[in-house]
């Protein structure tokens, strides 16, 4: 798919297109729509109103023309988005805003026959305070998915308290039908489950494309562990 234009143009520098993302990040456009709606509840629920959700011709490869959805994105909301992104991507997009807004003022100043305005100079926030204030928001969501599991240990941690290896603590818990391992964890069987033994730990990470992934993996509560050395 080819769009129109290289770049979305931007009239007034306090706005770009999710197509612009992906093409300043070099990042498919359905990656940029997909971290962008993961992370608009978040935004909403601190900023009271949602992401702009506009559309935009392009050109099909085998000829004619079709309307896709495109976000339409202040600087600050680009960069909150940017921290589901690799430090790479982010660095990309501030760049960009820098370049937009360094067009903007220019532009501002020309037609003021070379007076700068200076509500046009003055930003509201620096780059660095808008990606700490996002990361801040991505570390309470992170935290607040993971205060079910405050103090629960890993079967690692209970495998050295108790003497053994965490391998072979986990064969015996399969062997007692206890756990089972499925899509590259363990889980607890649905007989075990509502018995507060566990709970789920979450972590997140960049893949090689610079998306941020999630994964959970399960702990033990005390319950738990009191549980574990009754079995053993």
């Amino acid at each position: 798919m080819k769009k129109e234009k290289a770049l979305v143009s931007v009239t007034d520098a306090q706005r770009i297109t999710s197509l612009e993302i992906a093409a300043v990040t070099g990042k498919l456009h359905k990656v940029v729509l997909k971290a962008i709606r993961e992370m608009e509840p978040a935004w909403e629920n601190e900023c009271g109103h949602k992401f702009v959700l506009t559309s935009e011709r392009v050109n099909m490869p085998q000829g004619g023309v079709r309307l896709i959805p495109v976000f339409s994105l202040t600087k600050e909301e680009t960069l909150y988005v940017a921290t589901k992104f690799n430090d790479q991507a982010r660095a990309r997009l501030v760049l960009r805003w820098q370049q937009l807004e360094k067009e903007k003022i220019e532009t501002s100043d020309s037609q003021d026959n070379g007076i700068a305005n200076p509500k046009e100079q003055k930003l509201l926030v620096t780059e660095k305070e808008i990606l700490r204030k996002s990361d801040a928001i991505r570390r309470e969501q992170i935290e607040e998915e993971n205060e079910p599991a405050d103090g629960c240990l890993t079967i690692r941690q209970i495998a050295e308290m108790l003497g053994t290896t965490y391998k072979k603590l986990n064969k015996k818990l399969m062997e007692k039908q206890i756990v089972f391992w499925a899509n590259g964890r363990y889980f607890l069987k649905p007989e075990f489950e509502g018995q507060g033994l566990t709970q789920d730990r979450f972590f997140h990470w960049f893949s090689l494309e610079g998306e941020k992934k999630e994964r959970s993996y399960m702990v033990w509560t005390a319950v738990g562990m009191e549980f574990i050395r009754t079995i053993i």
